[in-house]
């Protein structure tokens, strides 16, 4: 029987891709902080991972991993206050969220880093 990396590792590839899809949606915000009409956007993370686990739990042994779509998931950001030109994206909620962002994505890493140490370990017989 073979080892399924995919298996092994679980959902914390996912996260670690949404992590990344995340920071491009948010700097994305930050580059448009002054463009009049611009619409910030941003996904739920906490819910859209739970929605991964749950088809993920749901699979049997066989079957592959789905996909990585987050399209479904992104939303529009309400604003803390309104400006006049119609842009939702404050500089101050954007650089706050990136930051949270990039920490978030330093533990999802150190966590895959240590789970492929586990499996390297087991692999060599340690």
């Amino acid at each position: 029987m073979g080892i399924s990396v995919d298996k092994a590792l679980g959902i914390h590839q996912y996260a670690l891709a949404m992590r990344v899809e995340r920071s491009r949606v948010i700097a994305g915000n930050l580059a448009n902080v002054d463009t009049p009409g611009y619409l910030a956007r941003d996904y739920d993370f906490k819910t859209a991972l739970r929605g991964l686990a749950s088809d993920i739990q749901g699979m049997s042994s066989q079957q592959r991993l789905p996909e990585l779509s987050l399209d479904s998931d992104l939303r529009y950001r309400v604003p803390m206050q309104p400006s006049e030109d119609g842009n939702t994206s404050e500089l101050g909620v954007e650089q706050t969220q990136f930051a949270s962002n990039a920490m978030d994505f330093e533990s999802s890493l150190t966590f895959l880093n240590m789970k492929l140490a586990g499996i390297k370990k087991a692999i060599e017989g340690q």
